[in-house]
């Protein structure tokens, strides 16, 4: 079984885990961690406010993955490593209803078509109905689960800790068809990227450095494309993982891997359009003209959307070890390590506006919807922060 390490910063020597991989919060010396970059005086220029605030359980806690808050017609979504499943009213904040599944939850939740999936660090696979927290079906899967499933209207797609790609049927949760030829390394990142629908393909990353499309029919090949080879004298420098979430636009897909590139594949035969040197393990977004990324010193980049070309970057908070990028307007959020949120201007990457959640790291992507953006820390503190675009 492989080995997973949790990365700060590019020192992945946090832990070396066997087994559900799960992450001992003393296996380390501080003093190995590159300190976050003290943040200076901020006057800002976009106006945020706290719309609300509230605790959703354990949150992703010490486990080392990011379970991010699903959003699906004015409700989220959320899941922690406790078992609780909790509805929310996205505009007040107000629980809608909660479910213990008494289980280890590290992926999802997935939501889609009346139904939200989550899975477990034991292999377990839980459909509940999204409009009262019923349960559906309940499958089991061989590995443990560190994504949120993908739903569409009769599918759900589940990619597990040991490459393999499963479909169940959405209604009952019959198994469809599963591929297991994902390569998987001894060593890998904490962490897998979701599985991506797009029309009749659906779209994996692999803790190999490869993203590949799966025929969404039975799960047959029909393409696969590297974005780095391992290279280096240790494990850990040989690690070349797609853990950040795809991003997928106009027929289009973006992606980064960890030591290796930021590339932007053709969806229909994975053809590269472009790529950029930049080593990566968190989530891409996209604006109409440029993509975000955050290396692995915690640099925010914007590229040229057609040429990948260098924009510009961020370094004011370096080793701050944040989230995945989102884009807000004429923005783009990210938090971290601190427990900060940070608005930055598209057009130039100067920080805009500063809130702080709480003092717990953020490792999950900020969810966008409009004007508001909900962001949750590892320790499953909730909270909502309209900006006035």
């Amino acid at each position: 079984m492989k080995k997973s390490v949790y990365l700060l910063g590019g020192l992945a020597a946090l832990a070396s885990l066997g087994g559900c991989g799960w992450f001992k919060g003393n296996s380390t010396k501080r003093e190995n961690i590159a300190q976050p970059k003290p943040l200076v005086e901020l006057s800002p220029t976009l106006a945020v406010t706290e719309v609300w605030n509230r605790s959703i359980g354990k949150g992703a806690d010490r486990s080392g993955v990011r379970v991010t808050p699903a959003q699906r017609d004015g409700k989220l979504y959320t899941a922690g490593v406790d078992g609780e499943v909790t509805a929310i009213d996205a505009a007040s904040g107000k629980v809608l209803w909660n479910r213990d599944l008494k289980l280890k939850l590290a992926g999802g939740p997935g939501v889609g078509d009346g139904m939200i999936v989550v899975g477990g660090m034991d292999g377990d696979v839980v459909a509940l109905d999204a409009a009262g927290g019923a349960e559906r079906w309940r499958v089991h899967v061989a590995a443990e689960v560190v994504s949120a499933p993908a739903v569409d209207a009769s599918l759900v797609y589940v990619r597990t800790n040991d490459g393999r790609v499963y479909a169940f049927d959405a209604t009952d949760g019959k198994q469809r068809w599963v591929n297991d030829r994902g390569t998987v390394p001894l060593l890998s990142l904490r962490g897998n990227a979701s599985p991506r629908v797009a029309g009749d393909l659906v779209v994996n990353a692999t803790d190999a450095g490869k993203v590949m499309a799966l025929r969404a029919s039975d799960g047959a090949p029909a393409w696969e494309q590297s974005l780095a080879t391992a290279e280096g004298r240790t494990e850990v420098e040989r690690l070349t993982d797609v853990d950040g979430d795809l991003k997928i636009d106009s027929d289009v897909i973006y992606a980064a891997a960890y030591h290796g590139q930021v590339v932007a594949l053709s969806l229909g035969s994975g053809r590269p359009l472009w790529n950029r040197t930049l080593s990566s393990y968190t989530n891409i977004d996209v604006s109409a003209s440029q993509v975000y990324a955050v290396d692995d010193q915690s640099q925010v980049w914007a590229l040229d959307r057609t040429s990948g070309a260098s924009m510009w970057k961020q370094d004011a908070l370096l080793n701050r070890w944040l989230s995945g990028p989102a884009v807000q307007g004429e923005y783009v959020v990210v938090g971290d390590v601190e427990g900060y949120v940070h608005w930055l201007a598209i057009a130039d990457g100067k920080e805009a506006a500063r809130e702080r959640l709480s003092k717990h790291a953020i490792r999950a992507t900020p969810v966008v919807v409009g004007d508001t953006v909900y962001v949750v820390d590892i320790n499953g503190e909730l909270g909502a922060y309209r900006a006035q675009l």
